[in-house]
């Protein structure tokens, strides 16, 4: 599956969509068998998923974002929440009348939210709920709030949708931190070494096709919200 969209510019001439899809990642630590970009990796699986499916205009990945709380570990590198904001607003802007969706791969970018509530024609996806019944058509096993990071979904997105990028180990790699409630004072380290925060030794390639595909069917609701 490509990470980046290949079309060229007769190519949207002639497809004419009226919203855009923008993959945002993150580039930050996924414990030892993950890579940085495994946000960045599963925002541009849906984000391709979406635009086999749907008459939309695919554009390319956000690739940094906000993981600040992952700063413990070595490779991760983040910007500021104002600077993402300011980044898709510029983005929005240059597509003029065209709508977009943010298809958001990391949990840490809590403006986006923010982002859509200011911005008319604009939407966030996956919504909470929507990752909530996909994990559950999916068979993902771990509770929600146990798969917190580089656990049982995001491994089986990848193994599913880049495996070659998922390296040995995961299978012995489960760690669970229920109680994070401090996350975003101590930032993660503080309950987890590996930075695994989850159970990937649950994760198979066919759970994470089978979440793509329950998205890519969630997406229609976002695409009637939006008027399209």
């Amino acid at each position: 599956m490509d990470s980046l969209p290949l079309s060229t510019t007769v190519d949207e001439e002639v497809r004419n969509a009226g919203v855009a899809v923008l993959p945002i990642g993150s580039f930050e630590q996924h414990g030892p068998y993950l890579p940085l970009a495994t946000d960045t990796l599963v925002a541009c699986a849906i984000a391709a998923e979406v635009a086999a499916a749907c008459p939309v205009r695919r554009l390319p990945p956000i690739t940094i974002s906000c993981s600040q709380e992952h700063a413990g570990w070595a490779g991760t590198v983040s910007i500021s929440a104002r600077t993402l904001c300011s980044v898709v607003e510029d983005i929005a802007a240059s597509l003029g009348t065209t709508r977009l969706v943010l298809v958001n791969g990391h949990g840490g970018n809590y403006v986006l939210g923010n982002v859509v509530q200011e911005h008319a024609g604009m939407a966030l996806f996956p919504a909470v709920e929507d990752w909530a019944a996909a994990r559950a058509a999916g068979g993902i096993e771990t509770p929600e709030v146990s798969d917190m990071h580089a656990g049982e979904l995001e491994t089986s997105i990848l193994l599913h949708a880049f495996p070659e990028a998922v390296r040995t180990g995961y299978a012995s790699g489960d760690h669970l931190a229920d109680d994070r409630r401090h996350l975003l004072t101590l930032g993660l380290r503080a309950y987890t070494e590996s930075g695994v925060v989850g159970r990937p030794s649950h994760a198979t390639p066919a759970k994470g096709k089978a979440v793509l595909v329950h998205l890519v069917e969630l997406f229609g609701g976002h695409l009637a919200a939006l008027g399209d």
